[in-house]
């Protein structure tokens, strides 16, 4: 079952990645030019929420059931220090929660601003700030933290 769910979260992060990306650039070309904030709009900005919600819950699954994560806790002095280790057992749920919630947090307030300008101005600022942790967190194949390959 491991194997699976971390090909799903693997698969699922570009849609997480294309979801934010495309919210970003809807709120930015919606903020810029004072377009009215559409019924297309609001499913982007829920969507975006929904499928970073899946990948969460993916993410957990897989927390509770990796063997790094199950050795950095049961040897975390000696595994504190392995940048690996260290990565997943802490920084990358860490991150990933906190940008999790400011997505949730940035979804929620654009729905409930009155303003079009204020809904796509709320988006772009914390969807963008999200869209900033998660490139740091993702374990890229070329970052000095942790590397994986693009689709595990």
């Amino acid at each position: 079952m491991y194997p699976t769910l971390l090909f799903c979260h693997s698969l699922l992060r570009w849609f997480v990645l294309g979801s934010l990306l495309y919210s970003i650039y809807v709120a930015y070309k919606g903020y810029s030019l004072q377009l009215p904030f559409t019924k297309k709009d609001n499913l982007v900005r829920h969507w975006t929420a929904t499928i970073a919600h899946i990948q969460l819950i993916f993410g957990i699954l897989i927390y509770v059931q990796s063997p790094i994560v199950r050795y950095f806790w049961k040897n975390f002095k000696e595994a504190i220090q392995n940048l690996d280790a260290a990565f997943f057992g802490v920084l990358h749920i860490v991150l990933m929660l906190t940008a999790i919630v400011l997505i949730t947090i940035g979804s929620a307030l654009a729905k409930r601003k009155p303003a079009d300008r204020d809904k796509f101005k709320t988006m772009l600022f914390w969807f963008s700030i999200a869209l900033i942790i998660i490139f740091i967190a993702i374990p890229w194949p070329f970052s000095f933290l942790a590397n994986r390959p693009y689709i595990r």
